[in-house]
């Protein structure tokens, strides 16, 4: 990701496990939290969850987002993005969850019978290091 710090770079490389917790918000303005496998490009973190769920239902209605991407290594070191979704995908989206299975479990994901998934990209606007 082209404007990510560079100290935390290397929480964004494809052999990193690292977990990103993204904060939605719920209808009442209540917060939700998920821990979730994550991708970047070099503009986005991009998440990858089922049509339907909470966080896809928030995300669509609000899509604003906090996220807190968590050293496998060192769990107190970690840091805060703020962002927004820019983009929601289901086309390839089955893909790229298997390709983030791999990476995170070593096998491919055994997608449930009728489970449709759904990719969103999230755009950064603000990095609180910690």
């Amino acid at each position: 990701m082209k404007n990510f710090p560079e100290k935390f770079a290397d929480l964004l490389k494809p052999e990193t496990k690292a977990f990103v917790f993204i904060a939605t918000t719920m209808a009442d303005g209540s917060p939700q939290v998920t821990p979730v496998w994550f991708d970047a490009d070099d503009e986005h973190i991009i998440i990858n969850t089922a049509v339907g769920r909470i966080k896809d239902r928030n995300l669509q209605a609000r899509p604003k987002v906090a996220l807190a991407i968590v050293d496998p290594a060192d769990p107190y070191r970690y840091i805060q993005v703020r962002g927004q979704v820019v983009e929601r995908i289901t086309d390839g989206a089955d893909k790229q969850m298997d390709t983030l299975s791999i990476k995170y479990t070593g096998k491919p994901w055994d997608l449930p019978a009728g489970q449709q998934r759904v990719i969103f990209k999230i755009k950064a606007t603000r990095f609180d290091e910690h």
